[in-house]
């Protein structure tokens, strides 16, 4: 699904169609990837080769962390872009790829984080949202006590999504910049369906968009 693009303008990576439809009349393509990393990267890296873009958003709706002072209808933008469920558990201790010697990245480079556009904390203020690490899990937390180890690990987390690292990986072996931006539906932690506010997140996701897009205009 396309705007009307230029072959610089903006990729706009998102899981699912309902998140799409809030963004298509955007100036940049949109593209659906499936939910997870494994899939936002595989369709990531295939709409960077058949189309050129000096910019990719990951951009969708996702959890809040206890101690972001976020709430349902607010927004997040990415300092960081973190893959916060690779490692290995040693008994009752959480151990990152770098403390194994491993990572994530084919560059050289260690670690599990990967560093966001130049003008992500710009854009940030545009929206008026919080500028913080954004952290990608491949399943959904769903507890409080997971919800602090997390936050505990990383601190200043921010929310929880299930694409991000994934789109910057493949955006990073492309050499394409990358910021992910999240509309706040729920708390992280116990799953309360009835506490989610859908609307709200997606119409959140579009402002941030928006101001991404304002701001690589004005670069």
């Amino acid at each position: 699904m396309t705007g009307d693009t230029l072959p610089d303008a903006a990729l706009i990576v998102v899981a699912t169609a309902g998140e799409a439809t809030r963004l298509t009349d955007l100036t940049a393509r949109v593209v659906v990837s499936g939910v997870g990393p494994v899939a936002a990267a595989l369709a990531t890296q295939r709409a960077l080769l058949e189309q050129p873009a000096g910019l990719v958003i990951s951009a969708g709706i996702g959890g809040a962390y206890p101690g972001s002072g976020l709430n349902p209808g607010d927004l997040a933008v990415s300092s960081e872009i973190i893959h916060a469920d690779l490692g290995a558990w040693d008994g009752d201790m959480w151990l990152e790829l770098d403390a194994l010697g491993l990572s994530v990245r084919s560059d050289g480079q260690q670690g599990i984080r990967f560093a966001v556009w130049d003008g992500a904390e710009e854009a940030a203020r545009r929206a008026d949202a919080p500028f913080g690490p954004l952290l990608t899990l491949s399943s959904v937390t769903g507890s409080a006590l997971q919800a602090a180890a997390l936050t505990a690990r990383h601190p200043g987390a921010l929310t929880e999504g299930m694409e991000g690292a994934g789109v910057a990986h493949a955006a990073l072996v492309a050499g394409v910049p990358v910021v992910e931006v999240r509309g706040v539906s729920n708390p992280v932690g116990p799953r309360d369906r009835s506490a989610w506010r859908l609307g709200e997140a997606l119409a959140a996701t579009r402002r941030g968009v928006q101001a991404v897009l304002e701001e690589l205009a004005a670069t």
